[in-house]
């Protein structure tokens, strides 16, 4: 993202009495009034939401969104130097009503778009805003021409965002929007790849098996195995779809010529981990 190229790729509420924006580092913008909706988003390198995962420029990057509640929900991308980007919705893919406790990837399968990462280097973040109808982004957005595939958004910087979309969600209630951030950092350079791990079954050997299990140390985080997996997984065509992570296990589920499910798990702190790879036609 940092610009998200295309490959094929609040306020804030208004009751009786008006709350002025509330802009922090981790959030930009947050609803100064409880709501039961809830709503989480991550990108495909962090399952956590809580990290900075590192990417490289024409990488590609998948946003996940769960809402606990029916809502529609709306990303921006917020780049270091200010510049901001409506990634959702564009120009393939309209706003649509997610239901609760779903988590949608996008792109997901079928779209017909990616999210490709490009300069410059730096902390990106990605603002999710869930609402339980849908906003009017017309005072905040615009596409610049007609073979634009995202929407600029016509203020810059995280304060100037928020007071925009506090115009945006002026006629929604209370207690029926909330947002949440990832963030995610662009390298200067490529992303080396994580040292390979010390495996008995070493190499991509799983690819000839449909049950494939390895336990083996290594130095590396549970993140950094889980993703060097990942990228396997990837590279042999399947499409992540989702991931959980409970503790120190991490599981995700891929398609592509078939299903595919990927489990990492770390022993404690301790270096020793197991990881599985199901796959099925």
């Amino acid at each position: 993202m940092n610009k998200l190229l295309l490959a094929a790729l609040p306020a804030l509420l208004l009751g009786t009495v008006s709350a002025a924006p509330k802009v922090s580092a981790q959030s930009i913008i947050v609803n100064p009034v409880v709501s039961s909706l809830k709503l989480r988003v991550w990108t495909d390198r962090d399952p956590s939401g809580q990290n900075t995962p590192t990417y490289a420029s024409g990488d590609k990057i998948q946003v996940f969104v769960a809402p606990t509640q029916d809502a529609y929900v709306y990303l921006f991308n917020v780049q270091t130097d200010g510049q901001i980007t409506q990634i959702l919705p564009n120009r393939f893919s309209r706003a649509e009503l997610i239901k609760a406790n779903t988590v949608k990837a996008f792109p997901g399968p079928g779209d017909k778009f990616t999210y490709n990462i490009a300069g410059p280097s730096g902390v990106n973040k990605v603002l999710a805003v869930a609402s339980s109808t849908p906003l009017n982004l017309s005072q905040l957005s615009s596409f610049k021409t007609a073979q634009d595939t995202f929407a600029t958004v016509t203020v810059r910087g995280q304060e100037g965002l928020a007071q925009a979309l506090s115009i945006v969600v002026t006629p929604v209630k209370d207690n029926a929007w909330v947002t949440d951030t990832a963030q995610y950092a662009v390298a200067a350079k490529p992303v080396a790849q994580p040292a390979p791990v010390t495996s008995p079954a070493s190499g991509l050997a799983w690819t000839s098996r449909n049950d494939w299990t390895s336990t083996f140390t290594s130095r590396d985080s549970l993140n950094s195995v889980y993703t060097r997996y990942t990228r396997e997984l990837q590279s042999q065509g399947y499409q992540f779809v989702s991931s959980k992570q409970n503790g120190n296990h991490i599981t995700a589920q891929f398609t592509g010529s078939g299903k595919a499910t990927l489990s990492v798990k770390q022993e404690g702190k301790s270096g020793r981990f197991e990881v599985k790879i199901v796959r099925k036609s």
